[in-house]
């Protein structure tokens, strides 16, 4: 058969599309996890909460919405999500909103409503909600899933008191705070941790008593009756597992704030205080006059080393260089009973342009770390001191940090949290003031956040207070 000169062209043309098309359909774009972001619908914290959730394509970064949603979150203020061992359950905790309908949960103002909305989640990232459990206290506000995925925790800014309603105060006292923490607290304040067992079947929560502690007033009567919480000292902050403690951090400006581990078995998920007081957290650079931090934000675990944020000025010398910074990170080992000690690597100021750290992260090969700084209280995209401070941390001595070249890194306006995507390539934050969520390629070589090849912001529908990835696809 012969082909014409015309002929011949049409062919070679099929057949160099054909290669072009054959090269072209090896990169396979795939989802390679999800993202989910809670937060508010509306500017209007006391609205009902959002869920929204992302796909994650494995080559770009870029994020596609998942079908139906966002949906409800369960309840009002969505502050906190945890995703369960094998990615099979989502529970999100909501504050719901105080008198004046906001999120603003007080022990004066506490918040009603606040529930714990359980999601199972479905193929292609779908979200189904469950059923709706209650901690023990008023005012939750932080969530954590322990490493075997068989126990979440919720932290109570306050626990009742004894009129069985309304927040433990000085007027308000309960009996149960002293009993627990007798070398610690000498009044009826403090706060609580509800811990729950989950059904691996059926994602379901049920709350673990306290075998260590019989109430004061057992009711009905009663001779002996656990509590059914954890007392915690007053103004808890944050809390963290590390290494089979639960480590709670409380305090306030006028005291400092203080560290005070509890033991933790996963056998049966009891906490049992380890040490006989508190364990303060000194600053050398601190601006008070009493020497300790006084306005620590959170504390986050990175392999053996655990981050306090401290939010308050310090001017120190880092990297042979003085620095004046609106806040800094406090590095800590795990010592005997779970107390924290001070890293040699030291204090390390956080980027002198930003302000207000909120949550910090490692990536996946311990390279880098990187924290998110809300910046000031102001709304819109006017926020210069909120962005992303990046860190070289080095291997020899060990821990030691050192800014990456070019950072800090843009940001929303109000960045909540920071993750990795589950393929290590991306790094994504959900940001408050903006109502937004960023992405960023991770350069594996240098640490830099770089921008996407594709759109770097997508716009959600009111302002964002968490976000966690998904790795699980089918």
């Amino acid at each position: 058969m012969k082909f014409t000169k015309f002929g011949k062209t049409l062919l070679m043309s099929a057949l160099s599309m054909g290669i072009i098309f054959g090269v072209s359909s090896c990169i396979r774009s795939y989802t390679v996890g999800f993202l989910y972001v809670t937060g508010t619908e509306t500017a209007q914290s006391g609205n009902n909460g959002i869920i929204t959730g992302f796909k994650i394509d494995h080559n770009t970064g870029r994020l596609a919405n998942i079908n139906g949603e966002p949906i409800s979150s369960g309840g009002s203020n969505p502050v906190r999500a945890v995703l369960t061992l094998g990615s099979r359950f989502i529970y999100v905790l909501n504050r719901g909103a105080n008198a004046e309908g906001n999120g603003d949960c007080t022990t004066a103002d506490p918040c009603q409503n606040a529930n714990i909305t359980e999601f199972a989640v479905g193929g292609n990232g779908i979200l189904t909600p469950q059923e709706t459990f209650f901690t023990q206290g008023i005012n939750p506000f932080r969530l954590l899933v322990d490493p075997t995925g068989s126990y979440v925790f919720a932290l109570d800014h306050d626990s009742i008191g004894a009129d069985g309603v309304n927040p433990s105060s000085s007027s308000n006292q309960n009996p149960n705070c002293a009993l627990a923490l007798s070398s610690i607290v000498t009044n009826g304040t403090c706060g609580d941790i509800t811990v729950f067992q989950i059904n691996q079947t059926t994602g379901r929560l049920s709350t673990v008593l306290n075998a260590q502690v019989t109430q004061a007033n057992c009711p009905g009567g009663a001779s002996s009756c656990p509590l059914s919480y954890f007392p915690v000292p007053a103004n808890p902050i944050d809390f963290i597992l590390a290494q089979g403690f639960m480590l709670t951090m409380s305090g306030t400006p006028s005291t400092g704030d203080s560290i005070y581990p509890y033991t933790y078995s996963n056998s049966g998920g009891q906490l049992l205080l380890s040490q006989n007081g508190p364990q303060p957290l000194t600053d050398p650079y601190s601006s008070e006059s009493n020497g300790l931090v006084n306005y620590a934000t959170g504390i986050v675990g990175a392999g053996s080393v655990y981050y306090v944020m401290d939010n308050e000025p310090i001017t120190i010398s880092f990297n042979s260089n003085s620095v004046t910074s609106a806040s800094q990170i406090l590095p800590y080992t795990l010592g005997t009973n779970g107390a924290l000690q001070s890293d040699t690597s030291g204090i390390i100021p956080d980027d002198p342009t930003l302000a207000n750290p909120t949550w910090l992260m490692v990536e996946s090969k311990s390279k880098y770390l990187y924290v998110a700084n809300q910046g000031n209280n102001v709304t819109g995209t006017n926020n210069p001191e909120s962005g992303i401070a990046g860190y070289f941390i080095t291997t020899t001595p060990a821990y030691q940090l050192s800014f990456i070249a070019g950072e800090p890194f843009g940001s929303g306006s109000g960045p909540q949290c920071i993750v990795e995507d589950p393929s290590d390539q991306f790094v994504y934050e959900a940001n408050f003031y903006d109502s937004t969520v960023t992405g960023r390629v991770l350069d594996p070589n240098s640490g830099e956040l770089d921008d996407m090849r594709v759109a770097s912001s997508y716009a959600l529908k009111g302002p964002a207070t968490w976000c966690l990835v998904d790795g699980r696809t089918g």
